[in-house]
């Protein structure tokens, strides 16, 4: 038996009056995924554990059968160990955006979508200012970047995730102490933070992107503190052997650390113009040689920050036909299991994640199917698994019991 999880990030949302007062994941024409939940079996699971961050790397983690509260070590750690960095016991590393403010406002997480070569320039001009043998930044892509502070730092900070506080204050979301220890730690972040707004106000990128008006990437972002983390990989812990597929360092950096293999994909970006059509030849092609593959298409989830209703519909429909329809016609669907979750709420309305229980649909031939005639929501909330949480998911996928780890 094959295994394929695929990932609409961010698609499940709240309704939305401009829509009827339906959730994008009602309205939007998606056969294939319908197809899959009327054949299969539906139901609730909750990828955010109580008192944890609303965030991808928590809700993906959960996903692939870890305990965030045992394994969850920040956004950073996983993202630095897709680009390679090599990462010591005693750093502390942190995923740091390039973002667009305006008048004390967090304007944009992403500023406006700046280009992996434009913050290439802006990240070796933050080196020049403040890198030394305990400082360092790593570009990543896009405004998804990297900071490693070594040796003498504490990740007991909170730090406010940018693409969940858009339209707020940075005077009123700025990084804190969660210790004592940490009181150095942050003071660094507030100076580097006030201080980069100096450097990258004159950049040459920016100025060009003012006069082609575009967002400048004016502030940096330090978020998501951690040190590297401790996990058994999935083969060890299920016997499989994997593959990711994802144009996100963070889906990257788990699989990695889940033992699986990285696929690259040529024009996967995380934004609605990724090469669909690229991943679901991939997760094809990954289906003969890897027991287990898992798809994360980023798309639905940056439509929602943007606060994009047509086009998080626009990017879910794509998703079932590009990829999903894709793979359908080109797979042996007797012996292959397939699984669709979105990760997380990411409602239009707050631009932001949320921690509500996700809906989520599993195919296999032997099912027996609960005919829910509509994967979204609320129809899922009928479904036959009901709600789970945990490990439950990834054991229903894999059609196993009784194995806990981190």
């Amino acid at each position: 038996m094959k295994y394929l999880i695929l990932v609409p990030d961010g698609a499940a949302d709240f309704p939305v009056d401009v829509i009827g007062g339906k959730t994008p994941l009602e309205v939007a024409y998606k056969p294939n995924i319908d197809w899959l939940a009327k054949n299969g079996r539906c139901g609730l699971m909750q990828t955010i554990p109580d008192g944890m961050p609303a965030g991808s790397e928590v809700a993906n983690l959960s996903i692939l059968g870890y305990s965030p509260e045992k394994c969850y070590q920040g956004r950073g750690v996983l993202e630095a160990a897709s680009l390679g960095i090599k990462i010591d016991e005693d750093d502390v590393v942190f995923r740091c955006n390039t973002v667009f403010t305006e008048d004390d406002i967090m304007m944009s997480h992403s500023a406006g979508h700046i280009t992996s070569s434009e913050s290439a320039e802006l990240i070796k001009t933050l080196n020049e200012n403040f890198s030394s043998d305990l400082i360092i930044f790593f570009h990543g892509l896009d405004y998804r970047h990297i900071l490693v502070l070594k040796r003498k730092f504490s990740p007991e900070v909170y730090c406010f995730p940018p693409h969940d506080n858009v339209g707020r204050k940075i005077s009123d979301i700025l990084p804190y102490p969660t210790s004592d220890s940490a009181r150095k730690t942050t003071e660094l972040l507030k100076d580097m933070i006030f201080s980069s707004a100096e450097i990258l106000k004159q950049h040459p990128v920016n100025i060009k992107r003012i006069n082609e008006n575009k967002q400048p990437a004016n502030l940096i972002w330090p978020w998501s503190p951690g040190k590297k983390p401790e996990m058994e990989t999935l083969t060890k812990k299920f016997g499989i052997s994997g593959a990711i597929i994802s144009a996100v360092d963070l889906i990257k950096g788990i699989g990695i650390y889940a033992g699986f293999d990285i696929i690259n994909v040529n024009g996967a970006t995380g934004l609605y113009n990724t090469n669909y059509e690229g991943k679901a030849d991939a997760a094809i092609g990954a289906l003969t040689n890897h027991d287990f593959v898992y798809v994360h298409v980023e798309a639905p989830d940056e439509a929602s920050h943007e606060g994009n209703v047509e086009l998080k519909i626009r990017c879910i429909e794509d998703f079932d036909r590009r990829i999903v329809g894709n793979i359908l016609k080109n797979i042996d669907l007797q012996n292959t299991t397939i699984a669709i979750i979105p990760d997380h709420f990411t409602p239009v309305s707050v631009r932001g994640h949320t921690n509500q229980k996700v809906p989520f649909l599993i195919y296999r031939q032997d099912i027996i199917p609960d005919k829910i005639e509509n994967f979204n929501e609320k129809s899922c909330k009928s479904g036959g698994f009901g709600s789970i949480k945990g490990e439950e998911f990834i054991r229903a996928v894999l059609n196993i019991s009784g194995i806990s780890s981190c």
